[in-house]
């Protein structure tokens, strides 16, 4: 053997605190945006007004008895869920994935784990090394601090996200919390031999970890729904114009213009507020480009939708999305989550244009939505005498509109219409 040097090159992924601010506003809703930049302003002096035009009385809920098409496809998805429908972009065979499972079926409300590794392992008949794997890749999933057992261990995963991580962090949160609940700068930095700025920069970051992560992903119904975007037709072509308050703007106060303060802790204090604002402007602008291609992209995938109507709806998922956009899944994800646009149909989440379905050997397919609407129509109409069966639905779908689904599919989609059995349809119960 000899020994020779080689050049590798390799790709590593790093959150700085502006990649993180410019993720965590992507998800905003721009309701949810203007209020965050309300608080920042409060605490910036430089800022002179948060210009939005927020029109809420627009878009308040005029009649909420009545279901919109939007909603018909919309199943409440509980954190449970939609940790599982990241699991995709896990690797794993079949059985670790029902452990993972396990796992996550085993989270309490606020995301932490509430089971015992050794129970979680017995429950199983597995092995503790392999729970602890299946917990790592529970973690691993959004938002950050998922399946953490304590809140020290919430609070660490999140800072490992972070550029400027320290070993000596993990012992600082459990065996000195108390310190980081006074914010003793002071002795954290003879403690740990680090500077009181690098110590009361470590606070804040910890500061700004959330303590309920499991509460990010809990389902909420918005008091107001208001729409991102306009999708319409204008001389053939379908076009989307943003509306003001998707991107507000930040005005600067005119006295600090010309400010010049002889003391070098102002200036740098100016200073520090002016990045701030800046880092602010970017993330507003990723967001809004973001935003912007995906609902193109949403438009450009469902055009027979927006030209037909609501039977001409694809099948769509975040992976074919995120396939044309050459951007990660949860980046989709995040821009997708609560934004609703304005169409022709009224006003619509954006993740009602994600649609499952069936498909056919030809590349075509009929979304869930379009099926569930037949299922309901046949219902509708059927000889109330004789209620049709899933079994017969499921044959009248085939002989009638060329759809092929399973008995259990008919079910299914039945059920999520809350609509009864042929059995309780024909007793009127």
């Amino acid at each position: 053997m000899q020994q020779k040097l080689v050049l590798k090159q390799s790709l590593q992924w790093k959150m700085n605190q502006s990649l993180m601010q410019s993720i965590n506003i992507l998800q905003l809703t721009s309701g949810e945006l203007t209020d965050y930049l309300k608080e920042v302003a409060n605490e910036n002096p430089l800022i002179e007004e948060i210009h939005s035009d927020m029109d809420w009385a627009q878009y308040s809920p005029a009649n909420t008895s009545v279901q919109s098409i939007g909603e018909i496809n919309q199943s409440e998805l509980t954190m449970y869920d939609q940790l599982k429908s990241q699991m995709f972009m896990l690797t794993m065979d079949d059985d670790l994935r029902k452990i993972i499972e396990f796992g996550i079926d085993s989270l309490d409300e606020d995301g932490y784990l509430d089971i015992e590794m050794e129970e979680w392992a017995s429950s199983l008949e597995t092995t503790i090394d392999i729970t602890e794997k299946a917990l790592d890749q529970i973690q691993s999933l959004e938002p950050t601090g998922i399946g953490a057992r304590s809140l020290q261990e919430c609070i660490l995963l999140q800072l490992k996200q972070l550029n400027g991580y320290k070993q000596f962090i993990e012992e600082l949160l459990t065996e000195h919390l108390d310190l980081i609940a006074d914010s003793d700068v002071e002795l954290i930095s003879q403690l740990y031999d680090i500077s009181t700025e690098e110590a009361n920069h470590i606070i804040e970051n910890i500061k700004r970890c959330h303590p309920k992560p499991g509460r990010l992903l809990t389902t909420t119904e918005p008091e107001y729904i208001i729409p991102e975007a306009s999708i319409y037709k204008e001389e053939g072509e379908w076009k989307i114009s943003f509306y003001k308050w998707a991107a507000p703007r930040i005005t600067l106060n005119p006295q600090y213009k010309h400010l010049k303060d002889p003391t070098n802790e102002a200036a740098d204090y100016l200073k520090e507020k002016y990045n701030e604002i800046e880092s602010l402007r970017r993330a507003i602008s990723y967001r809004g480009n973001t935003l912007e291609r995906v609902i193109r992209t949403v438009v450009e995938k469902q055009v027979a939708f927006f030209e037909h109507g609501t039977y001409m709806i694809q099948p769509l998922t975040l992976k074919e999305i995120a396939e044309e956009l050459d951007l990660h899944i949860s980046t989709i994800s995040r821009a997708m989550s609560q934004k609703y646009v304005q169409t022709t149909q009224g006003v619509l989440p954006l993740k009602f244009f994600l649609q499952s379905g069936i498909k056919k050997g030809d590349g075509n397919g009929t979304a869930a939505f379009v099926i569930k609407q037949l299922i309901q129509e046949l219902i509708t109409y059927e000889d109330k005498n004789k209620p049709l069966s899933d079994e017969a639905i499921k044959k009248k779908l085939k002989e009638e509109f060329s759809i092929e689904v399973a008995r259990r599919t008919v079910m299914k989609y039945r059920r999520q219409l809350k609509l009864p059995s042929s059995i309780k349809r024909r007793s009127g119960g």
